[in-house]
């Protein structure tokens, strides 16, 4: 039975050798503990499961998008006192970016989009290294990001809380344990302000912070928010690959506003 032509891990050099592939998408994740009720890979997960459902939208458009393998590893410096969480440097990270960008521009792929979903991957400075050194246009999208939570959630929380835990009850349900095994996700603040409100940084220290790995209470999650979740965010994420896809990376910009010289 063949696969589906727009996941890479499926495809036949068949199906490849005669593709003009439009944009890749590399979903990356993390290894990690998610409460008590999420396994360690939800992050990556649910990047390919996003990945894969926006890659079908943008197929069905006409869009010739695929799916790469997704990266199972991230940024993981502040949690590895919890067992088994895989830490990947941002210079490694930096590095394995460079060789999948080298080979893919090396094949006449001129679009690449990284679908993050572990909240310690910070891509920007990653991006902003190799740009001008590897042709190929590359950007960013946390998949978490794209939809407005609050319409759907009572509490998204942070790290396998209702949000997290909803989408993985839709995507994979087969993996999450009863929310009655579900720890609270209760997680203590920092207690300088400006770390606080967010205006100021600094990294976790997530044993500290959490005693179940969660940050968020997952008691409200449930399948249908999930689903209702996923959908939306793989739409926005299937609409902007088809216009991804559609535009000429060198001519990016809109026209500037005012009067034209000439």
């Amino acid at each position: 039975m063949p696969g589906r032509p727009y996941i890479l891990a499926e495809s036949s050099w068949t199906l490849v050798r005669q593709t003009m592939y439009d944009v890749a998408v590399l979903p990356w994740g993390a290894t990690e503990a998610h409460n008590l009720h999420l396994p360690y890979a939800t992050d990556t997960i649910q990047s390919e499961q996003i990945a894969a459902g926006a890659a079908q939208y943008a197929w069905g458009q006409g869009a010739r998008v695929i799916v790469l393998p997704a990266v199972p590893f991230g940024v993981n410096t502040t949690q590895l006192d919890i067992r088994l969480t895989i830490n990947m440097m941002p210079s490694t990270q930096l590095a394995l970016l460079r060789d999948v960008a080298s080979s893919l521009a090396g094949q006449g792929i001129q679009k690449l989009v990284l679908l993050n979903g572990h909240g310690g991957n910070d891509f920007r400075p990653l991006i902003r290294e190799l740009h001008g050194n590897v042709d190929l246009f590359i950007c960013a999208v946390d998949w978490y990001r794209c939809a407005r939570p609050e319409r759907i959630f009572d509490e998204p929380g942070d790290h396998a809380g209702e949000l997290e835990t909803s989408v993985m009850m839709h995507v994979a349900p087969e993996l999450v344990l009863p929310l009655s095994d579900a720890g609270t996700g209760a997680a203590r603040a920092f207690r300088i302000s400006a770390l606080r409100e967010g205006w100021a940084w600094a990294p976790r220290e997530w044993t500290r912070v959490t005693r179940d790995t969660g940050v968020g209470n997952p008691a409200h999650a449930s399948a249908d928010k999930g689903r209702r979740y996923a959908e939306a965010v793989t739409r926005q994420i299937g609409d902007f690959l088809v216009e991804l896809a559609a535009c000429d990376v060198a001519d990016l910009y809109e026209p500037a506003p005012g009067p034209q010289a000439g």
